[in-house]
């Protein structure tokens, strides 16, 4: 029975120049369906590779294999079934306490991801979504946070959120609250501590052979930093402050992007809403 001009056509186009032919084998131009799904935003490559597994990604009108290749030009359309898949991943903002590590457990110390249940759902998330053992089926997180430091540390499903924080074209402030001392000097090191070392934290400084990206850098009080950056190496904060002669006594991160970690109470985590956005 044909759809009602009501409802709406199980197959929607991925956006792209008007439709033309499959990518001819040495065609500078082609790129993996998966990889051109993903440069799209409309799904991480593992994702997309799921979608492509499950028959719901059509190559001018004929169903996708994997591997294969496509061009600027050809249609690429996507079953309204991988939508309906997408929108049942959760995001969770969790903050994270001392002696957790981000991703898999080491030295005996376990990962954030064990404290996402129902017990710890914070009662301040103003989503209506509620807690299932299923939301923590492939739920990873998309940048790490020392098992040393505390804050806001995001664990996704959605590989398109994952995209946005940690891929290689990302751009994506971080903020953190640093305490330090400096030598002996643990009250007002404001007051002891160079300016042109601060200069050299906001923009000089190298790690692991490389020149870090300029920072924003400044005095939250006199024995806190404020540091925004747009990387995210190993211990990056704790390392720099080292080769300007700080000590990080402790170091939390509040703000991802748009999304800030607000009130919500260390060890607990809530939903990202549907109307936030990093």
């Amino acid at each position: 029975m044909p759809d009602s001009p009501a409802s709406a056509p199980r197959w929607r186009r991925a956006p792209a120049p008007a439709a033309g032919h499959l990518a001819a084998a040495g065609d500078s131009s082609a790129v993996r369906l998966n990889k051109r799904l993903a440069d799209l935003g409309l799904c991480s490559r593992r994702e997309a590779d799921e979608w492509i597994e499950r028959g719901w990604v059509r190559v001018n009108g004929e169903v996708a294999v994997m591997g294969l290749k496509v061009a600027p030009h050809d249609k690429v359309t996507v079953d309204r079934r991988a939508d309906a898949a997408q929108a049942q991943r959760v995001t969770i903002l969790l903050h994270k306490p001392v002696g957790y590590v981000s991703g898999q457990a080491e030295d005996g110390h376990q990962p954030a991801v064990t404290l996402v249940n129902a017990r710890s759902h914070w009662r301040g998330d103003a989503s209506r979504t509620r807690f299932a053992p299923a939301q923590l089926r492939g739920l990873a997180p998309a940048g790490r946070l020392d098992i040393d430091s505390v804050g806001l540390l995001v664990l996704t499903q959605d590989g398109r959120v994952a995209r946005q924080i940690i891929g290689e074209d990302s751009e994506m402030d971080k903020e953190y609250l640093v305490r330090v001392t400096y030598g002996a000097v643990a009250q007002d090191v404001q007051a002891h501590f160079p300016a042109d070392q601060l200069a050299l934290l906001r923009h000089g400084l190298s790690l692991d052979g490389q020149a870090l990206l300029p920072a924003q850098v400044d005095w939250q009080n006199p024995e806190q930093l404020r540091f925004v950056l747009r990387e995210g190496k190993k211990r990056q904060i704790r390392r720099m402050c080292e080769l300007v002669g700080l000590k990080v006594t402790g170091l939390k991160r509040i703000r991802i992007g748009r999304v800030t970690l607000g009130q919500l109470p260390a060890g607990q985590w809530r939903y990202l809403g549907p109307g936030e956005r990093f």
